[in-house]
């Protein structure tokens, strides 16, 4: 499972920031490269982390989110050896419902 959300603060983070994590975790993932650079992965939360303010402050903070958030799901697809080609499908265009086959 592949999961990620928003955390407003407190407790081992104390700032606002973004989550996603894998479980069950594969070894290889807190290791995989993840975008944008502010990313990390927390040893202690054993997710990968990026603060709101990296976010906030980015030139392209839609872009930063979304980097963050797809390149932590392929983390986990590939660490976890996920059959992606029958999990994915290619993005729609919004307001469109997409074709059933």
């Amino acid at each position: 499972m592949s999961s990620a959300g928003f955390w407003p603060g407190g407790g081992s983070v104390d700032y606002p920031a973004f989550y996603s994590y894998a479980y069950p975790m594969p070894e290889s993932f807190r290791s995989a490269p993840v975008r944008p650079e502010a990313a990390f992965f927390s040893q202690e939360l054993r997710e990968f982390v990026l603060p709101y303010d990296a976010v906030r402050t980015a030139a392209a903070p839609d872009t930063a989110l979304l980097d963050f958030l797809q390149s932590t799901y392929e983390a986990a697809a590939d660490a976890g050896n996920w059959d992606r080609a029958a999990l994915e499908c290619a993005p729609g265009i919004p307001g469109v419902p997409r074709a059933i086959s």
